[in-house]
């Protein structure tokens, strides 16, 4: 529990690091692109289905960009992990230089490896959020707590063994992830309530690189292991 307490607390001290800026510049940059993309969309979606005229057309308009939108939305997570991969690397090294400057250089998975590996978790993720969304409409309560469930776990352990594979191979990071389960969804869970939060979410790729590090090194050091 102290490894988790740590992991969600510490990041926060850290906002104002340089090592973050950039990352988090980045990060709001990008975000502010794609959500500028999905109002395109949906406004595109809105011209596409009023194209007729009437009070029918309109509402058929409106109805169609707001769904538009709203599926963009719902693949947003699978963004977020897209995201966190472009600067993974600056923030846990940002991590690491202050709260763990022992540890030996980064040496784990080839770039190739790490990219695979993530490539493979962000397609997963994008193809369960397309096939729970049906349900979410049909059901909206049973699919949303799947849809978060899917969030938690995906979020959980994307992060973490992305950030685990800097200094070890792809199949160490998943056995020490199915070693630390519980930890590593519970920290998930708050990190997918976070993508949740409007204006809050956008900081999680960020938040949650760190967070995962911080989990990394805490429950190494627990353990007592040596410094990977």
């Amino acid at each position: 529990m102290q490894a988790v307490l740590a992991a969600l607390t510490l990041p926060f001290r850290q906002l104002t690091d340089p090592g973050f800026r950039g990352p988090l510049l980045k990060g709001l940059g990008i975000a502010l692109l794609a959500f500028a993309g999905l109002a395109v969309l949906a406004d595109w979606g809105v011209g596409a289905l009023a194209g007729g005229e009437g009070w029918l057309a309109t509402l058929a308009g409106l109805l169609g960009g707001a769904l538009v939108l709203a599926s963009a939305l719902w693949l947003f997570v699978p963004v977020l992990l897209g995201l966190t991969s472009l600067f993974l690397d600056e923030v846990a090294e940002a991590v690491e230089r202050r709260f763990y400057p022992s540890l030996p250089p980064a040496a784990g998975a080839s770039l190739a490896a790490q990219a695979s590996a993530g490539i493979g978790l962000t397609v997963r993720l994008l193809l369960l959020s397309l096939l729970i969304l049906p349900l979410a409409l049909l059901l909206p309560p049973i699919g949303v707590v799947l849809y978060f469930a899917v969030a938690a776990l995906s979020l959980g352990y994307g992060l973490f063994e992305a950030v685990a594979q800097r200094r070890m191979s792809v199949a160490e990071s998943r056995l020490l992830r199915r070693r630390r389960r519980a930890e590593i969804v519970a920290v998930g869970v708050v990190l997918a309530g976070l993508a949740a939060v409007p204006l809050a979410n956008l900081l999680v790729p960020v938040l949650g690189a760190a967070a995962m590090t911080h989990l990394l090194h805490r429950g190494q050091a627990r353990s007592g292991q040596a410094n990977i």
